[in-house]
């Protein structure tokens, strides 16, 4: 039996893990919008892009979203190829504080290239006295903390990633 040829991440993201996005007549394991909110809860979205160490556009990357409030939890997915600029966006409720920690959101961005996928966190511009006391957050030194914010502009959350450069976001350990 011969070997099959070996691939750091896809071209699997079209029709395995966000087909519906890119056309294929396959059922979506999870989407970019939460269904079923529950009653009373704020709905925001988060739109940004994926950058690389040049400050490009990525088009084909996918990011997963992941949250858990204490309430309610989330699991969502985006590729970058299907928008006409290459963003991410997600649709979804305003986290809870849990445990005295800061609201955030839970990234894993999948891309070309990238042999373990990367791990991130999106917290919250107008949060700023939870933010404030955020062990995690916290852990992160002050010119660096600002790359797992999200700023408020308007409606929307905007929130981009750069993989690699002066910019370079925040990535954890898992």
């Amino acid at each position: 039996m011969l070997q099959t040829p070996s691939q750091t991440v896809g071209p699997y993201f079209a029709y395995g893990l966000t087909p519906k996005q890119y056309g294929y007549d396959f059922k979506n394991l999870a989407t970019n919008v939460l269904e079923n909110i529950p009653e009373g809860k704020e709905i925001i979205s988060i739109k940004g892009k994926v950058f690389d160490g040049e400050n490009n556009p990525i088009p084909d990357a996918m990011i997963e979203l992941w949250q858990n409030d204490g309430e309610n939890q989330f699991f969502g997915r985006f590729g970058t190829g299907t928008d006409s600029e290459n963003h991410f966006v997600f649709q979804t409720i305003k986290p809870n504080s849990v445990e005295g920690q800061a609201p955030y959101v839970s990234l894993i961005v999948f891309m070309r290239g990238q042999l373990i996928h990367s791990y991130t966190r999106i917290y919250f511009s107008d949060e700023e006295i939870l933010n404030q006391q955020d062990a995690v957050l916290n852990s992160i030194p002050d010119e660096r903390r600002n790359t797992i914010i999200a700023q408020k502009k308007g409606s929307i959350y905007e929130f981009n990633i750069y993989m690699q450069g002066e910019n370079e976001t925040v990535f954890f350990e898992v």
